[in-house]
């Protein structure tokens, strides 16, 4: 029972929402941000790597206006950045297990990918780059 109600003061609120939505908003800005970088630097992985940067820190911005209210400071970028290694971490993880070793197709491999690391990634941002209880 406490740990539905953990869940649920996590997870069943609006803070979680606008995150989804911003995550929404970051992917599609990441993805064009890369194609964009493409044109000018021939390296499709640099391109992505900048693109993905990029939209982390519009991302920043986001979630430091609309989920998370605050200032905006360099020490909360860095901590917003470091709460998304964990989420590397797992989705490469998961879609290594699930693609390469289980055969799923990547797409639903993907899937599940995201669907493990964007709450982890969520509680990531918001106890230890926001300071959130």
């Amino acid at each position: 029972m406490e740990l539905f109600k953990k869940i649920r003061r996590h997870f069943f609120t609006k803070e979680f929402l606008l995150f989804l939505v911003i995550g929404g908003i970051n992917t599609l800005n990441g993805t064009f941000l890369s194609w964009l970088y493409g044109f000018a630097i021939p390296n499709a992985n640099l391109a992505f790597n900048l693109g993905y940067i990029t939209a982390n820190v519009v991302a920043y911005w986001l979630n430091s206006t609309f989920v998370f209210p605050e200032p905006l400071s360099w020490n909360r970028l860095v901590r917003f950045a470091v709460s998304y290694i964990p989420n590397y971490i797992i989705q490469n993880v998961i879609v290594l297990i699930f693609y390469n070793w289980l055969g799923f197709p990547p797409v639903a491999s993907y899937l599940i990918a995201a669907a493990l690391g964007v709450p982890i990634t969520f509680l990531c941002v918001k106890l230890f780059a926001f300071e959130r209880q």
